[in-house]
């Protein structure tokens, strides 16, 4: 039984979206090719300039880093189903790519929580702050959720290979995940719905957690500022990040509410586009327009791009110009001879 059960789900076919199939792809390309511009972009601009060579703009990086990844686990493979007229994934396939999509979705939550702690310790001890947000500090809270992402993907998807899979291989979403796939089990799925809950609510519990405390401390700081100046900058500094975690864990809460419920496949579409399409690709955009120091560097920034470009351009033109005159004197001198 094993054996065949093993053959006979060799692959799944990902059902994803059955209607107007090229409007989407064309959605989803732009948006996936927005994400790895924009993030891609705040991971230079940030390697590149000095003054953002700071804890924030360290988590920042590898935020944006996360979002490159966390998309890329999902959406080539989502745009070539599109194009496709069956959306078939190998069984290996499918287990990496959750353990991927797992690893690098954990990762992010955590990320947000630490990138949290650090406003608070950048807000309530200033004088502090470069002593207690060091380097080896960063680079350890940063090794850290990554390590924890890792670990709750291992769980994930070592808890799945325990089953066995009898069919149907119709998996109605468009990305391997957890909840679809243990209702193709044949296996009795108790277990690994309780690891589920147990991991996605420990994980969702103490990151929310830790974001409240850090903002419920940061927020009475601010509020004994006085200083309206201060308190404005202090507000703006933590109001993108603020974006960032409710557009993240919204998305999250919604998706692994009721994973189980009748209509968990439409709601988890929906829910899991935010997740791996727009939180993504508005990331960048939320961290660059809302900060001020990184609106002024990007500026400049593409004023030299310009600036470049319009020399080169110039240059160009004269050395045109130079050689069209010079072929114009060669011809009048031959003309004379």
């Amino acid at each position: 039984m094993a054996e065949r059960n093993h053959s006979s789900m060799a692959e799944f076919v990902l059902v994803g979206f059955t209607d107007l199939q090229e409007l989407l792809f064309v959605v989803f390309l732009l948006s996936y090719l927005t994400t790895l511009v924009g993030n891609l972009g705040m991971i230079i601009l940030i390697k590149t300039n000095s003054q953002l060579h700071m804890p924030m703009y360290f988590f920042l990086s590898h935020l944006s880093f996360l979002d490159i990844s966390y998309s890329s686990s999902i959406m080539p493979k989502l745009l070539l189903g599109l194009l496709a007229e069956r959306n078939v994934i190998s069984f290996n396939g499918c287990i990496t790519q959750l353990f991927f999509f797992a690893m690098f979705g954990t990762t992010e939550a955590v990320l947000l929580a630490v990138m949290a702690y650090d406003r608070y310790v950048a807000i309530r001890q200033p004088l502090h702050y470069s002593a207690a947000m060091s380097h080896g500090v960063c680079l350890q809270l940063v090794v850290g959720s990554y390590t924890a992402g890792s670990l709750n993907a291992l769980v994930h998807t070592s808890a799945l290979l325990q089953l066995t899979f009898c069919g149907p291989n119709l998996i109605n979403h468009f990305y391997c995940e957890v909840p679809p796939l243990l209702l193709l089990s044949c296996s009795d799925t108790w277990l690994n719905k309780m690891v589920m809950a147990v991991c996605v609510g420990f994980i969702i519990t103490t990151s929310v957690l830790a974001i409240l405390v850090s903002y419920t401390c940061i927020l009475l700081t601010i509020w004994s500022m006085r200083s309206a100046e201060g308190r404005h900058k202090a507000f703006s500094t933590c109001a993108s990040h603020l974006m960032a975690v409710a557009l993240y864990y919204g998305s999250a809460a919604f998706l692994y509410f009721h994973p189980f419920s009748r209509h968990a496949g439409d709601q988890g579409k929906t829910a899991s586009i935010f997740c791996t399409v727009v939180t993504p690709m508005l990331n960048p955009f939320i961290y660059s327009l809302r900060n001020k120091e990184v609106r002024s560097i990007l500026r400049r920034a593409l004023e030299k791009l310009l600036s470049c470009l319009y020399s080169h351009r110039s240059r160009s033109n004269r050395t045109e110009a130079s050689i069209s005159c010079h072929s114009s004197v060669s011809r009048r001198n031959k003309a004379d001879t």
